[in-house]
């Protein structure tokens, strides 16, 4: 990746992921989560299907609400996962509760420590350029940032839930755009997904700096490319 602080005028930074989760999808922690109660023995096909449904469920269905930080997302989350594999008498109902409460545990300490780790690196960009915040969220993502301090570096958020529009759709990316007052091509796209992220963003004439780290089960590993990078801390030095 070359070094372009000429060009680079504003960043456009995803959320979930890439800087609450070191690049990694989240499903990969979640998995990693059931994984620490040893009575929770569930396979990879029917944790997928689990989380799968309780994605779907929470797009179709308001069961977040603005206030709810990231440990109440992640226990309403996991309960929703829990009761499906229950369905399938997977899962006891009567240890639904205990066992969402401890993932949720899990993803809440497992995403302040990737956030403390990003955390300089967000302290130094946003010292240097504008930054919008740019997420398919649930309309509480306001709550989240603010919970874990993040809300200072960013005081333009784009949430799809919030807009009416979701990634992969470039759309949302040319909102962001917009709100640093810039043009696509003055603007990087920090992201962890190739698809969602750093393609849409592209296909507008964003710069891209991909985080890659482990992706969701069922994708196929995608060559690292000129814009790949393995930590957030990388940015610091190269804009």
């Amino acid at each position: 990746m070359a070094n372009s602080t000429d060009t680079i005028k504003g960043i456009i930074f995803d959320y979930g992921g890439t800087i609450d989760c070191c690049g990694d999808h989240w499903a990969v922690i979640i998995r990693e989560a059931y994984q620490t109660i040893p009575a929770l023995d569930i396979d990879l096909e029917d944790f997928i299907e689990a989380y799968i449904y309780a994605e779907r469920e929470l797009a179709r269905t308001r069961h977040i609400m603005p206030e709810h930080n990231f440990l109440d997302m992640m226990r309403i989350k996991a309960q929703i996962e829990l009761r499906k594999l229950a369905e399938k008498n997977l899962v006891n109902p009567d240890d639904i509760p205990p066992y969402s409460e401890k993932i949720a545990q899990y993803c809440y300490n497992h995403a302040r420590t990737c956030i403390e780790q990003a955390r300089p690196t967000l302290e130094t960009l946003a010292a240097r350029y504008p930054m919008v915040l740019v997420t398919n969220f649930y309309g509480n993502v306001a709550s989240v940032l603010a919970d874990f301090d993040l809300d200072r570096y960013f005081p333009t958020i784009i949430e799809s839930a919030v807009v009416g529009v979701r990634k992969p759709d470039p759309r949302i990316f040319t909102l962001g755009v917009e709100a640093l007052k810039l043009q696509p091509r003055q603007t990087l796209v920090v992201g962890d997904s190739i698809s969602k992220d750093i393609i849409p963003a592209e296909s507008i004439g964003c710069r891209t700096a991909w985080i890659k780290g482990r992706p969701w089960f069922r994708d196929q590993d995608t060559p690292d490319r000129p814009d790949t990078i393995k930590k957030l801390a990388e940015l610091a030095q190269l804009y």
